[in-house]
């Protein structure tokens, strides 16, 4: 498990020492500073789960380092001792943001109490961030055959701490299976963190997953934890890992087997207990056959795979999907909810979804939005017919020129008609065509403009 790292700040060396010794037999990971300047610098360049910190002391006082800590922004807790201070120094402390007080001469075992105690509220109230970043409950919508299989092999892999490498194309919901298997495993407690690899720049990727001290490399302007760490006691979840630089594969290689790293820039070895979960839009054996991934990587993440099918694969799911979209849409826009005709919702069905769930979820939203009726109508869909597979079969298919042209003015005037609500003479005006003509057109490919 990850060592807790303590910042002891006091003038009196004997305190520094003593303190420093009983705490690191403890467990912690302690460093010392003898004034608040230094504190203040050890902070700086260091990240610390707590500061026991003296008030009296020479130069900056204790109050003043808690003061300049709370408007600095770090997220560390204070503990105060001191063996001079008044009564209201006391609550000046605690005002300024201490998590307690202690007097001295010190009880040991009141200050391990005290530490233990304000270190798990400390970690406890980061989780509850974490938390609360994504309230709702991940879900899979739908009861195909395919959806229920994956169901399955999420309930069966949850509760165990296996690698889990899951595939499948862009937008079919990778993030999703990983939440569920992480809600439902016995880490649901802890933190689930998420790194989308292809969104980091490559220099930037290390000290992403593994933190980094201030001055590590240009704009490193403060210490900042990694994901590997914020995800200790709970899931980490690699996004796109085929996006992965060779040099950052070697080192997440070197996590995942020893469950231990250092932040760039510094050379502590700070130890994990994380439970890894990839995900990849990419044939890895591929890459892997290509020069572009690790096989021992490949190997050590997938031990339990599981594929999400594409939402073309699982078609009976989309009148469910489209309800749940629509509702959510309405929510976060505050448009008035609209039905979806018949003839409507057989479009939604029959189009091929490259993007798959992730499309829909758009087009809803853009109907919602868009559509000024109450009823979403076929014709409103008119966008989603160019290149892709249509009920009357996919448009590259060989056919008479004659039909091919109808077929794509019908497409092409449909899809003018939608982006102008239905309005013949702005959509007349778009095509160059006088109304009349466009008008004839329309009886002609028995386009409803309705």
């Amino acid at each position: 498990m990850h060592r807790d790292s303590i910042l002891v700040v006091d003038d009196e060396p004997g305190i520094r020492q003593l303190v420093g010794q009983i705490l690191q037999d403890e467990g912690y990971d302690v460093q010392t500073a003898a004034s608040g300047e230094e504190a203040l610098k050890a902070v700086q360049h260091d990240l610390f789960d707590l500061i026991l910190l003296d008030i009296w002391l020479p130069g900056i006082d204790g109050v003043e380092v808690l003061k300049r800590l709370k408007a600095s922004g770090v997220p560390v807790p204070v503990i105060v001792i001191s063996g001079h201070a008044s009564a209201e120094q006391a609550v000046a402390a605690i005002q300024a943001g201490a998590h307690d007080f202690l007097e001295k001469p010190l009880s040991y075992d009141r200050v391990l109490v005290s530490v233990r105690n304000t270190i798990k509220q400390f970690h406890l109230e980061r989780r509850m961030r974490e938390v609360l970043k994504g309230t709702e409950e991940p879900h899979l919508t739908g009861n195909s055959p395919a959806i229920e299989n994956l169901r399955r092999q999420i309930m069966t892999a949850a509760p165990t701490d296996g690698r889990v490498l899951i595939t499948g194309a862009n937008g079919t919901g990778k993030e999703v299976v990983a939440r569920m298997l992480h809600r439902a495993s016995k880490r649901a407690t802890g933190p689930f963190i998420a790194v989308n690899c292809a969104a980091i720049p490559s220099e930037l990727i290390e000290s992403e997953l593994f933190g980094h001290l201030k001055g590590a490399f240009t704009g490193a302007v403060e210490a900042k934890r990694g994901k590997f760490e914020l995800a200790d006691g709970g899931t980490l979840f690699l996004d796109e890992i085929g996006d992965m630089s060779l040099l950052t594969q070697a080192k997440v290689l070197r996590v995942l087997q020893e469950q231990r790293f250092t932040r760039l820039g510094g050379s502590r070895e700070i130890t994990v207990d994380v439970r890894v979960i990839a995900a990849t839009n990419k044939d890895l054996e591929e890459e892997i056959a290509g020069g572009r991934f690790r096989r021992d990587l490949y190997y050590r993440l997938n031990v339990i795979p599981i594929r999400v099918p594409p939402l073309a694969e699982r078609r009976e799911d989309i009148p469910a999907l489209v309800e749940e979209l629509m509702g959510a849409a309405v929510r976060t826009t505050g448009a008035r909810p609209k039905n979806v005709t018949p003839q409507a919702m057989k479009r939604l069905m029959s189009y091929a979804w490259p993007g798959n769930v992730r499309e829909l979820k758009n087009v809803i939203e853009r109907l919602v939005i868009m559509v000024p009726d109450d009823e979403i109508t076929s014709g409103h869909l008119s966008f989603l017919e160019t290149g892709v597979t249509s009920p009357a079969g996919p448009l590259d298919a060989v056919l008479p020129l004659r039909e091919a042209r109808a077929r794509f003015e019908r497409e092409y005037i449909s899809a003018v008609l939608a982006r102008c609500d239905g309005n013949v003479t702005r959509a007349a005006r778009e095509l160059g065509l006088e109304r009349s003509h466009l008008h004839r057109k329309l009886r002609q490919l028995q386009i409803d403009s309705r």
